[in-house]
């Protein structure tokens, strides 16, 4: 259709203001009730039955799927999308006029890290990707979080959630708790335990399982171990998502690790936060990416997610300490920094690290909050030591999370226009505190569209909004969400395409974009004029069994 051509009778939105603090929400009782909800006037003369709960006017609608755009009316009814017309203005109890704004599906962040956020008060919320335009998130990332599927899915209902919640199982926290954080074989009592929880983690509803193959036990786990869980996994149709086990000098050996538990489990591989890291591989990603092309011509069902900076973000132990020097977990590496011959020999490879690195700077700090938003190489020069020596003295107080500027801009740009790379935050539900977290958390989303799409026209914006909803819900198997079409659910975004971008910086992280006006989660309001209202419409969502138990 020509959007040019199609002109619609603007009228006045009847819902009142809603005006909540961004952060102030997220200490709100866990339900609203419906008086609490915005209500509609009957005009004089209009019938008070009204066909449609909510109905929005004239936006210009992404269908999700990477198609052109459409201006038209969506009518909502009881959480779902009831009709969507380029004609007649439905009636409904609450109009919304989005004349000149974008209505796209509710984003869905396939890489987040709200495992235990979303469980709590403080944050259950999730204002700040609310305000980002996700309606879902996925938990249980990088191998770490809830094993128990059941009972937490039951947690996030019981108290409710700002936005929807999927879950993987976590493969590094499932060995853990069998197995332990030692290098060794499970026993074949241990594999079969392994298996059995796996097995009923699907059958409670998770959408696959996830490794975190830097991380300890992940690290730990030989390949072949890792075929055998993702083999349940496989069985119950669910999908394999890996933050692989080197994303350096290793990527391309790494996706080839992936590509084999793939074919071997036969199950969907998604490789998360795909990147090149470290300066020396720079320009790689670009071989990651033809490989991973090549196995999907051969017809590997593979995808990938990526968050749209040029900086990593995780602990202190995982960016630089030897990952032999973690075996056992924090405790056994503060008995080996406190025995000298063996702190010699973590400080020679801590020394080679630190040469090739780039920036790296503390996100938090329990030795001495002052650190905090500083460099390594910084701290180190104020204070007279070898970066080494220093590295090793925070971790021996308590470590710390760290953000690593090790990535190169042209990479990532490279990635952003391909078709099965989709977009994702690796953040998590978060308040201002004393730390300085990466700005993912509350960016993401309105960076990739406002500040490469629309800005930079790196792809384009039906694109982007494709990787941000439609490419994710087909990546996880949701066929009742992430696109807009009549009888899918109604998490819907609505941004101002003219001024939808992020603020949030690595000096000033936890400022919210601007430009986004709504977000409707299962047709209620959870942002309305930019202000999150309160309205906790999330749940836990549960994949369907592939195959009958």
């Amino acid at each position: 259709m020509n959007i040019a051509s199609f002109t619609t009778t603007t009228i006045e939105i009847v819902v009142p203001r809603i005006f909540l603090g961004l952060f102030l929400v997220a200490t709100l009782p866990a339900s609203v009730s419906a008086q609490d909800q915005p209500t509609s006037e009957v005009k004089p003369g209009a019938s008070a039955e009204v066909t449609y709960d909510t109905v929005l006017i004239g936006g210009t609608i992404h269908p999700g799927d990477g198609s052109d755009p459409i201006v038209g009316h969506i009518a909502i009814r009881e959480g779902k999308i009831a009709e969507i017309s380029i004609t007649t203005q439905p009636d409904g109890a609450i109009r919304i006029d989005c004349t000149g704004l974008v209505i796209a599906p509710g984003f869905i962040d396939l890489h987040n890290h709200s495992d235990d956020p979303i469980l709590k008060r403080d944050t259950r919320g999730n204002v700040n990707y609310l305000l980002q335009g996700c309606t879902t998130i996925v938990t249980g990332n990088c191998g770490s979080g809830h094993v128990d599927v059941a009972k937490y899915l039951a947690s996030v209902d019981a108290e409710g959630a700002g936005t929807h919640v999927a879950h993987l199982l976590p493969q590094g926290s499932l060995r853990r708790s069998v197995v332990g954080s030692a290098r060794r074989d499970p026993s074949e009592k241990e594999m079969a335990k392994m298996l059995a929880l796996a097995d009923q983690a699907m059958r409670d509803g998770a959408f696959g399982m996830s490794t975190g193959l830097i991380y300890i036990p992940g690290t730990l786990t030989p390949t072949a171990e890792l075929i055998e869980v993702a083999k349940v996994v496989s069985s119950h149709g669910g999908i394999y998502a890996s933050h692989i086990r080197n994303e350096g000098s290793a990527l391309l050996e790494s996706v080839d690790e992936a590509i084999l538990i793939g074919r071997q489990a036969q199950l969907p591989v998604h490789i998360s936060h795909i990147k090149a890291s470290g300066k020396s591989n720079w320009g790689s990603l670009r071989l990651a990416i033809g490989k991973i092309e090549q196995a999907r011509q051969d017809g590997l069902v593979i995808t990938a997610d990526q968050y749209p900076y040029a900086a990593s973000s995780t602990s202190l132990e995982a960016t630089l300490f030897p990952s032999w020097a973690s075996e056992g977990g924090r405790g056994e590496l503060r008995k080996r920094l406190s025995d000298p011959e063996t702190a010699a020999r973590i400080r020679t490879e801590l020394v080679t690290q630190l040469a090739g690195a780039s920036r790296i700077q503390l996100v938090s700090c329990a030795h001495n909050a002052k650190w905090i938003g500083r460099s390594i190489d910084e701290i180190a020069s104020d204070e007279k030591v070898h970066p080494a020596d220093l590295v090793m003295t925070i971790q021996e107080h308590g470590g710390a999370s760290v953000i690593n500027f090790g990535m190169s801009e042209e990479d990532m740009r490279l990635a952003m226009p391909v078709a099965w790379i989709a977009t994702a935050s690796d953040g998590g539900a978060k308040v201002p505190s004393a730390s300085m977290p990466h700005p993912r958390s509350f960016g993401t989303f309105p960076r990739k569209i406002g500040r490469y799409a629309i800005g930079d026209s790196v792809l384009s914006m039906a694109a982007a909004i494709r990787s941000c909803s439609g490419l994710p819900a087909e990546i996880l198997g949701m066929d009742d969400r992430g696109k807009i079409s009549a009888g899918l659910y109604a998490d819907l975004v609505i941004f101002d395409p003219a001024t939808f971008i992020d603020r949030a910086t690595y000096d000033d992280p936890y400022l919210p974009p601007v430009g986004l006006r709504h977000v409707l989660v299962e047709g209620q309001l959870a942002v309305y004029e930019s202000q999150a209202t309160g309205v906790l419409a999330g749940r836990a969502l549960r994949k369907r069994l592939a195959t009958s138990p």
